[in-house]
């Protein structure tokens, strides 16, 4: 069993430990702008111990956010994501940035463009129905996720997650619910994997060995008709073929059908109407439990289906969903996952890293509530640290 405070190579990096800080989303972009408190937000787990922290979620291209401040790789965004790689840096920890397009969970409206989706689909948020993804987008997307790799590369970025989860864009080709097309993207999982097949590929051709590549890939869509375990262990054969990442994250869920699959727990349906614009914050109030379910949380709820993976796969593999502690790392890494992604836990307590390595009894001090969940509005926070107030720091844009 491997000892989770000793070095690991993740392709041509070497991580000091085998935590790796998971991405969620920060809500601390301003304006396509890095700021400072999106700086500390991954300077506080990178001090606090953790072998690498991921930034999520820079999009590829505009028309790719779910958030009308969400950072989108292009030159205005270089200065600040290169002070926030180095600040990283000096604590001794690497850093990821999560790259992909919304796709579906794109929102069309603050965006001014309509969500891409595979096939016809009425898109809630924006209250329009999505653009139907041509020959043309798709290529443009392809290309669009190869120039952020390059440019994570220009910023000082160790590694680049891909995400090809939740039904984002890559992940909705995938989802047979989603995509209902006839053509040479739809059909079998083999077509249905060529949108995430091609984006792995476009980014190891654009950046080589320079940085690692992990992909960040569904068990489960956590809906009737969605991706099933099946498809989900095929596709992670073919990324292991291509030769195109260096490790895979599995993840569950999804952002715009069954968000809380993902997270486990209670589902904070009043915390999420209050930070709601009407008439969705008016809406809530009827389908609010219908589309927040709720799931019982349990320690390494992810586990028994990723191990599923792990058993057909000898790609390197990062652990998520329900690591919280020592003895979880270590059931973690005795089941054959090199390296765990923790969330919640560290948004908590950003040290805790450190306090495990001091002590392997520490505990986590992370209840579960989910209340971090509708801060990603207004900033990403623990409630229970925070008592829900804050002042960001977003009148300094670098």
């Amino acid at each position: 069993m491997a000892d989770i405070f000793s070095e690991a190579k993740l392709g041509p990096i070497t991580l000091r430990n085998r935590v790796i800080k998971a991405a969620t989303y920060e809500g601390l972009s301003f304006h396509n702008r890095v700021t400072q408190d999106l700086i500390d937000y991954h300077v506080a787990p990178a001090r606090g111990g953790v072998g690498m922290t991921t930034v999520a979620y820079l999009a590829v291209s505009p028309d790719g956010r779910t958030d009308l401040h969400q950072v989108v790789w292009s030159p205005e965004a270089m200065p600040g994501l290169r002070k926030l790689t180095e600040a990283v840096h000096a604590e001794g920890a690497a850093v990821s940035a999560q790259i992909g397009h919304a796709g579906p969970v794109a929102n069309g409206k603050v965006n001014k463009a309509r969500c891409l989706a595979p096939s016809r689909f009425f898109q809630p948020q924006a209250m329009q129905f999505a653009k139907v993804a041509t020959h043309a987008d798709i290529e443009r997307v392809i290309a669009d996720h190869a120039r952020a790799a390059r440019m994570a590369i220009e910023a000082g970025f160790d590694a680049v997650e891909v995400h090809l989860g939740h039904t984002y864009l890559a992940s909705a080709f995938l989802n047979p619910k989603l995509n209902h097309r006839t053509d040479e993207y739809g059909g079998s999982l083999a077509n249905r994997a060529k949108v995430a097949l091609g984006i792995t590929r476009a980014v190891r051709e654009a950046v080589g060995d320079k940085i690692a590549i992990i992909a960040k890939l569904n068990m489960t869509d956590g809906v009737k008709g969605g991706i099933s375990m099946d498809e989900s262990i095929q596709t992670a054969q073919w990324l292991e073929a291509s030769g195109d990442v260096d490790a895979l994250e599995m993840t569950a869920g999804s952002s715009l059908l069954n968000p809380m699959y993902l997270f486990r727990g209670k589902a904070p349906i009043k915390e999420f109407a209050a930070v709601m614009p009407q008439p969705v914050r008016f809406a809530m109030g009827f389908v609010g439990k219908q589309f927040l379910k709720e799931y019982p949380y349990e320690d390494l709820y992810l586990l028994e289906r990723a191990k599923q993976v792990r058993a057909e796969l000898t790609l390197p593999m990062i652990l998520l969903g329900g690591v919280v502690d020592k003895p979880g790392i270590d059931q973690a890494m005795a089941d054959g996952f090199e390296f765990v992604a923790m969330a919640r836990a560290l948004l908590r307590e950003p040290d805790l890293i450190n306090r495990i390595a001091a002590d392997s009894q520490t505990p986590s001090l992370c209840i579960h509530c989910n209340r971090c969940m509708p801060t990603n509005f207004t900033g990403t926070h623990c409630p229970e640290i925070a008592s829900g107030a804050r002042t960001a720091n977003w009148t300094v844009q670098l």
